[in-house]
């Protein structure tokens, strides 16, 4: 029989045994990786039902399903402005299609991954921007754990947002802008979007990016390197080549050249798979960038002892001041 130091020695083995096979595993399946970056298997809050906003304290809120693809359908929350709430007891779909047509411009919110567009820190945040005189849309992605049918994929994702985007145009006044929020992996569906989006965007259309990750091999190898060391993820096998066969890579750095439209970058310190130093750098690119000369182009960043982290950023009492600063202000009635 083992003695107690025999019996340590077996489970360090086995530990350094299930160390050593993590990275290997990953590797050769490519469908972990996928799950890692969109972690569409993760539904918080659970037990809550998406049919209905109200329960969530959205009480002006109409929740709708639209198919991109013929056979599958995406959940969708359109939020009016707060203003608008007293009208909105009690409508249908048709009466909020109708409030397009109002003088408020609208916000295309893209969330990031995990968690469905009922997620509490979204939902604050839709009330913030609800409460300063915007429309809010938003949407879960194909294959998000929660009421959107399909698979995953970064391709499928952008599908999404370019049909919800021409949705909203095909009902939105035309001289009023249209305004693109991208939060964490959702600033990666909106860089993804880009080549398609600039034949389509107003001069006076915006992008906002909150809390951008890094790119997508790069946000893998950050969940790798707490489980492995920086030499073996940095290494050219280990790195997210096999994402490409699971439909998950690209989403990258900003296509500069082909952006003509104000953009802004709000940041919260000491985030996870983010870096300031890198978020900087994309910034200073951006204002030097030739295509956005003239444009507005701003970084702000939150500091660390805020504690907004990676999903608090509404809390901030100077959002409302920031966003007015960039976008104008919403018009109230």
């Amino acid at each position: 029989r083992l003695g107690l130091l025999g019996k340590i020695k077996r489970m360090m083995m086995v530990l350094l045994f299930v160390y050593v096979s993590i990275p290997f595993i990953i590797k050769l399946f490519p469908s972990i990786q996928a799950k890692l970056v969109f972690l569409n298997f993760v539904r918080v809050p659970y037990f809550i039902d998406l049919k209905r906003p109200l329960d969530q304290g959205l009480n002006h809120t109409h929740n709708l399903y639209l198919e991109p693809e013929a056979g599958l359908k995406i959940g969708v929350w359109h939020t009016v402005p707060a203003q608008m709430w007293r009208d909105a007891q009690d409508k249908d779909g048709n009466w909020y299609r109708s409030t397009f047509s109002s003088a408020h411009p609208v916000i295309l919110y893209l969330h990031g991954n995990a968690g469905t567009r009922g997620g509490d820190h979204r939902v604050q945040l839709y009330k913030v921007l609800s409460s300063l005189g915007y429309h809010v849309v938003t949407f879960d992605y194909r294959g998000q754990r929660g009421d959107s049918d399909g698979s995953p994929s970064e391709r499928g994702m952008t599908s999404d947002a370019l049909f919800i985007y021409d949705w909203l145009r095909q009902r939105m006044e035309k001289t009023l802008p249209l305004y693109i929020w991208g939060h964490s992996l959702g600033t990666g569906v909106l860089q993804n979007s880009i080549h398609t989006l600039v034949l389509n965007l107003t001069p006076d259309d915006q992008l906002l990016l909150v809390g951008p990750t890094a790119p997508c091999g790069t946000r893998l190898r950050s969940h790798k390197e707490q489980l492995v060391p920086t030499s073996w993820t940095s290494s050219d096998w280990f790195r997210f080549s096999p994402l490409n066969s699971s439909g998950s890579a690209g989403v990258d750095t900003i296509l500069f050249p082909y952006l003509t439209y104000n953009l802004t970058v709000l940041h919260a310190e000491a985030v996870p798979l983010t870096s300031s130093s890198a978020l900087l750098q994309l910034y200073s690119l951006a204002s030097r960038s030739s295509s956005l000369s003239g444009h507005k182009v701003q970084f702000v960043a939150f500091p660390a002892a805020l504690a907004f982290r990676h999903k608090f950023i509404y809390r901030s009492l100077e959002l409302p001041n920031i966003l007015s600063d960039f976008l104008g202000a919403a018009h109230p009635a």
